[in-house]
């Protein structure tokens, strides 16, 4: 108990000190998207109930849930958004340790929009237009984490506590890219069928550093079109905090686990269920049925955010996700079929896979 009221102390104080920052709201949100085809179908409503590699993103705690016995674990991911325009990669490892309540892992993220037309290069100096002249660039965000969790020794209660340290790396071509740093903490606690977790990220404030390098003839067209000519500059993330909580109903062969998910902003106030200035809070809601722990059938619902319709009245308008999944052995296949932007025509497949190398006994 003296370490969960250190580490909400703690946590308080860090929320407390970095609202007197100047922070750009959204900043790396590309690290919200999330990453399993499992958590995407449950509306990434996970954070108190993770256990596997992909706890080194939602909740570095859930490593620690992770059973010795499974040794080494390996998740995958591939998404295509927006019709295949930005494409979202992810690579996680979970490694085993000498000592069986301790683990580490490893995740890297890319989402990157590829094939981008440079039209700065369109225009020759005499002001001809010259499509001979164009080239392509990538826009990638990259983010590589490193993760520690332990657990603690056997109570009627287990604790699992665990911290990220992340680095991230923005890149748009040749023009501009930027590297950050910062720092993730996660708690979950276990009793019996009842699972709560805490997930403070960006704890720290991350800083994105942006340097811009443009030559004398890009500099010269955007002055021509009317376009500012960005300066080096940086970029801050104030920390968020996740809270939540999951319970397992067992029904003979058929389990039912839902999770609650409160997420607490504090970069003012943003589209969210509940907007208020500094902070903002948004639910998010996951619901998976499952067969033996072999097949499982999955629901959520998170992103709740207010639209105008065509006759201008406001509308509550969530993001919807569904998936199943299949365990077998060492091997795990999950499918997702979500909204990323809560829009019509937006919806996407999300398909991950993980692997556990057991140990040799």
């Amino acid at each position: 108990m003296r370490n969960i009221q250190q580490f909400f102390t703690f946590l308080a104080f860090v929320l407390v000190a970095s609202l007197d920052l100047v922070a750009q709201k959204y900043s790396n949100e590309f690290l919200s998207i999330g990453v399993g085809a499992k958590a995407q179908a449950l509306g990434n409503a996970v954070v108190a109930g993770v256990d596997d590699a992909t706890a080194g993103v939602w909740n570095p705690a859930g490593l620690a849930a992770i059973d010795s016995e499974q040794g080494l674990q390996v998740a995958a991911m591939h998404a295509e958004w927006f019709a295949g325009v930005g494409k979202f990669d992810y690579l996680g490892i979970a490694l085993p340790s000498s000592n069986e309540r301790r683990r580490l892992a490893i995740s890297a993220i890319r989402f990157g929009v590829d094939e981008i037309p440079n039209t700065l290069t369109l225009y020759q100096s005499d002001g001809t237009v010259n499509f001979d002249n164009l080239r392509e660039f990538s826009s990638a965000d990259y983010a590589f984490i490193l993760s520690y969790a332990q657990r603690s020794k056997p109570k009627p209660g287990l604790l699992y506590w665990g911290a990220n340290l992340k680095v991230i790396h923005r890149r748009i071509g040749p023009f501009a890219n930027s590297w950050g740093f910062g720092l993730d903490g996660g708690l979950q606690y276990r009793r019996g069928k009842l699972s709560l977790g805490v997930m403070g990220r960006d704890l720290s404030s991350t800083f994105n550093a942006w340097t811009f390098n443009f030559t004398e003839e890009e500099k010269q067209t955007l002055e021509i079109t009317n376009n500012e000519i960005p300066i080096n500059s940086l970029e801050i993330t104030r920390p968020q905090l996740i809270l939540g909580g999951a319970y397992r109903f067992q029904f003979n062969k058929i389990g039912l686990r839902p999770e609650l998910d409160l997420i607490v902003s504090t970069d003012g106030k943003r589209n969210t269920l509940l907007s208020a200035e500094p902070f903002s809070m948004d639910p998010a809601f996951g619901l998976e049925a499952d067969l033996n722990q072999t097949v499982f059938l999955r629901l959520g619902m998170n992103q709740f955010q207010r639209e105008t319709n065509f006759g201008g009245n406001s509308v509550l308008s969530p993001r919807p996700g569904m998936g199943v999944g299949l365990k077998l052995a060492a091997f795990q296949l999950d499918y997702a079929f979500t909204d990323l932007g809560a829009q019509e025509n937006t919806y996407s497949h999300i398909i991950s896979v993980m692997l556990n190398f057991k140990p040799k006994k």
